[in-house]
């Protein structure tokens, strides 16, 4: 039995990686590590706590000795590492803690696998989940590769800049059998609302402003959350061991144009007169070092392992807005307490 240790597996995107893998692979122990901060949430995971092949350990990845003893108690054949701080805003007013948690949390888990796996590393490896915003800003044209130089522009995109050169160093110094993938923003169910789409949901059916940064042209490639899952599925099982693949899902869109969008599916959803919602459109002051642009090509990853997304923006965007109307106890819950005070201060 192959046991599997995903990191963050609470969080947005981990909750959708570890229920594939425990519906999918039944032979499989998953164990998910999450410490269960602002954006982890095991409500995500409710309908697969009680599977005999999955199990949660609450734990900080910035506690070197925990994640030793951790691998020590556990025959890891793999480690899906996604916990991470994610949010730029986040990064700007407190950069140490990305540093804490994206570079030395990282640290850690690699020097974890290197010393649990000394003695034999055939069949193992350790995957890493990235971020686009390592590559930096495109212009109007062009798209990132995975042979664009990087060039992080906030704290956030900075520590996980750093924590993916400290992956190819322990594969290329340590002989750590590593995957690494870089991932364009992601969206769909149990997105914390502090996320451009959750936010625009959830204020919309409050009739609240909706904020939009400068002018609202700054443009993203977005990823549907459960193709992103598949993608992080194929490369663990089909990717080549010190290779890095982009995610991408092929969908640009400015966030004016997105957020508007939004607007009229959100008006149709709750039989509001067309146009209502976009009322609510309120531009605000920009955030320093925004990048304008990012695009992943994702060529690689479709012709060497036969993946590509499957769901389309304006099918994603109404699915995800009915999941979060039929959802409303998931999203009271989760925008209750310190939550609301980080918005209060963030768009005041």
């Amino acid at each position: 039995m192959k046991k599997v240790l995903i990191t963050g597996g609470a969080g947005f995107i981990g909750s959708h990686v570890v229920r594939l893998f425990v519906n999918k692979y039944p032979d499989y122990q998953i164990v998910n590590l999450d410490k269960l901060t602002y954006a982890g949430n095991l409500e995500n995971l409710k309908d697969i706590e009680d599977k005999p092949n999955y199990d949660f350990v609450k734990g900080d990845i910035t506690d070197a000795a925990f994640i030793l003893d951790l691998f020590k108690d556990h025959d890891f054949s793999g480690v899906i590492h996604l916990a991470a701080e994610s949010h730029v805003d986040r990064s700007i007013t407190n950069p140490l803690e990305f540093i804490e948690t994206n570079v030395i949390g990282t640290f850690n888990l690699l020097n974890a696998a290197k010393t649990a796996w000394k003695d034999s590393m055939e069949g193992r490896v350790f995957y890493h989940v990235s971020t686009d915003e390592v590559y930096g800003s495109l212009g109007d044209e062009g798209f990132f590769l995975e042979t664009t130089a990087y060039d992080p522009r906030s704290p956030y995109s900075a520590s996980k800049a750093s924590s993916d050169h400290f992956v190819r160093a322990f594969h290329h110094t340590y002989h750590l059998p590593v995957l690494l993938s870089n991932c364009s923003n992601n969206y769909g169910p149990n997105h914390f609302p502090e996320k451009l789409i959750p936010l625009v949901i959830n204020n919309i059916k409050h009739s609240k402003p909706l904020p939009i940064y400068g002018d609202g042209k700054y443009t993203r490639d977005w990823l549907w959350v459960k193709d992103h899952a598949d993608a992080i599925d194929t490369i663990f099982h089909k990717g080549k061991i010190g290779e890095t693949y982009n995610i991408g899902g092929n969908n640009e869109r400015k966030n004016i144009e997105l957020v508007t969008t939004l607007c009229d599916i959100m008006d149709e959803l709750l039989g509001r007169a067309p146009g209502t919602s976009r009322g609510l459109i309120t531009y605000v002051k920009d955030r320093p070092g925004h990048d304008r642009r990012y695009a992943i090509d994702s060529t690689k990853l479709q012709t060497e392992l036969g993946w590509e997304p499957t769901i389309q923006p304006e099918e994603g965007l109404r699915l995800t807005a009915k999941w979060y109307l039929e959802n409303e106890e998931w999203l009271d819950h989760v925008t209750s307490g310190a939550y609301q005070q980080y918005y209060a201060g963030q768009y005041a």
